[in-house]
């Protein structure tokens, strides 16, 4: 029971910890609509134990009490806003600190997220820069990884089970990897190392550290430390090596060490999107597919598309801007898997949203899985229906919400591009198929996964 109640509420703690640690309580309820106190010490947290995960939490909240909701987080006000409308209030679309990329530091101890307007631009240009350069430097081997997986595919007969969420990770894992990282891993081993290290540290973040089991457990602490460590010291070197030299080969870091960043503020930077880019990539791949199998229709059009563009010419930077409808597919997924179900913001003034007024210092959560699933944005919104995104008002949405255009996080966008060519090579050549019977359920974490490993099944086009 103390693990299950541990994982309900490990991504609240993350919220909090992460955005909340350096400021003071607000005990202000402010009059705004939501639930009091379960328990004085612990808040609403029994709450969001029962329900399961902080996510269905919000939806059940925002279903009793409307668009704008509170509730407590220990003795601290959380306000949780649900709707597109009071989005639009209070998205600051001005702001370049990236919450996610904020909470990820605050649960690794790092301490440089401090810095002004001018510099979070600057550092926001700088991984601009870095996921294009990286991207269209590295293109010829995101092409051949996502051969060498469809080459792989192809040996295997109609009735053969593939476990698709381990094949993503491991494609994902080879990609970030070599794109962000450079030819340190080329070797497998290397990756696979680098993969151990990876799931010891992120299965850590936002549980060992805020229920306090990591600093009573010896053994977890002296691995989490020693994964981490481990991390830093592969990252420190190839940082040391790129400033070094002329490569031909443009990678992620390489933005970063050319940037006006210190020696710590790029061991960060690329910490955390290394850490980040690897499990969005491979959940984005997975839910895609997954999808896939489950509507013929979607994954004929997306093949005619396919074909339109390419024909049996080769798959080109160039050519692959043009798969809008692929582009869709993707918009779809992320709304349908509410990818990333949960964002924050610490209200840095007291500010108006609809008619309540928010103290400052107050955690404010983007409750988006709930966003996401409104049929007053969405028509329809439990189908899962890339057409809607030919209507400009859905993606102009969509961005709003940060996962598309101008205020998307440089992860997705990476992982956008990865999964694109994916697609292309294996929607070109086989039929994705559902394997009959499977319930897929979901896990509502920092990033929403499969509880169980999703299976699917693959036939030969030609």
């Amino acid at each position: 029971m103390l693990d299950f109640a541990i994982f309900a509420v490990t991504f609240l703690l993350t919220l909090v910890a992460a955005v909340l640690y350096l400021y003071p309580a607000s005990r202000q309820a402010a009059g705004i609509p939501g639930i009091t106190p379960t328990e004085e010490k612990d808040g609403n947290l029994p709450d969001i134990v029962n329900s399961g995960s902080l996510h269905e939490f919000l939806v059940n909240l925002h279903e009793r009490y409307g668009p704008v909701v509170s509730f407590w987080f220990g003795r601290r006000l959380v306000v949780s806003l649900g709707t597109v409308d009071v989005l639009k209030q209070h998205i600051n679309p001005n702001k370049t600190s990236d919450p996610f990329e904020t909470m990820l530091k605050s649960l690794l101890r790092y301490q440089s997220s401090g810095a002004n307007v001018s510099e979070n631009h600057t550092r926001k240009k700088l991984y601009e820069s870095g996921v294009t350069n990286s991207l269209q430097s590295n293109f010829a081997l995101l092409l051949k990884l996502s051969e060498e997986l469809l080459d792989k595919w192809l040996t295997y007969p109609e009735s053969q089970h593939v476990p698709l969420g381990q094949h993503m990770l491991g494609f994902a894992m080879k990609s970030v990897t070599q794109m962000v990282m450079g030819s340190t891993f080329e070797d497998d081993q290397e990756v696979i190392h680098f993969q151990k290290n990876h799931g010891t540290v992120w299965s850590e973040i936002g549980k060992g550290f805020l229920d306090g089991s990591l600093d009573k457990s010896t053994t977890r602490k002296k691995q989490y430390e020693d994964a981490l460590r481990q991390l830093e010291s592969i990252l420190k070197k190839i940082i040391k090596e790129r400033k070094g030299g002329n490569f031909g080969q443009h990678i992620f870091i390489d933005s970063l060490v050319h940037g006006n960043l210190n020696d710590q503020q790029i061991l960060e930077d690329s910490m955390i999107f290394s850490l980040a880019s690897c499990v969005i990539t491979a959940k984005l791949c997975t839910w895609a597919i997954c999808f896939l199998t489950t509507s013929e229709e979607v994954q004929k059009k997306l093949y005619e598309e396919i074909d339109q563009v390419f024909g049996k010419d080769p798959i080109t930077p160039e050519k692959i801007e043009q798969l809008r409808y692929c582009r869709q597919v993707l918009c779809e997924t992320v709304r349908t898997a509410k990818l990333t179900p949960v964002s924050a913001r610490l209200q840095d003034i007291e500010e108006k949203i609809d008619k309540f007024i928010i103290p400052r210092e107050t955690l404010v959560l983007y409750a988006l899985g709930v966003v996401l699933q409104d049929p007053s944005t969405w028509p329809s919104p439990h189908k899962f229906d890339p057409d809607r995104f030919d209507d400009e008002s859905m993606m102009k949405t969509f961005s709003l919400l940060g996962f598309s255009g101008t205020q998307e996080c440089p992860e997705l966008r990476f992982a956008y591009m990865v999964t694109t060519v994916l697609l292309s090579v294996l929607v070109r050549r086989l039929h994705l198929l559902s394997v009959e019977g499977q319930l897929i359920e979901t896990k509502y974490e920092l990033v929403t996964s499969s509880k169980e490993e999703a299976w699917i099944t693959v036939s030969k086009r030609y």
